[in-house]
C-alpha cells in the first residue's frame, strides 16, 4: 500500500509515513529494501518518484526557509 501510494500521489517518503501513521524509518525500509522481494515493478516505480524528491529536496527547503524569513520580516515594524 505505501507503494501505490508514493506511486500514485508522487508523495515523499514524510508524507507517507504521516499518511499511514508509521515513522519515515519505516516507510524507507519498507519501500527502499522489502518491496524489492515482493513486486520489482512497484519497487522501480517508487524509486524513481523518491529519485526525484531526492533531487527537488533542496529546492524545497530553500523555498521554506525562504517563508520563514519572509514571515519574520512581516512582523518587524
Amino acid at each position: 500500500m505505501l507503494g501505490e501510494y508514493i506511486v500514485k500521489n508522487k508523495a515523499t517518503v514524510r508524507r507517507a509515513a504521516k499518511q499511514f501513521g508509521v515513522s519515515k524509518s519505516t516507510v524507507h525500509k519498507d519501500v527502499a529494501e522489502r518491496l524489492r522481494h515482493v513486486d520489482m515493478r512497484l519497487y522501480k516505480e517508487v524509486r524513481d518518484v523518491l529519485a526525484v524528491n531526492k533531487a527537488q529536496r533542496h529546492i524545497r527547503g530553500g523555498m521554506a526557509t525562504k517563508r520563514k524569513y519572509e514571515r519574520q520580516n512581516a512582523k518587524l515594524p
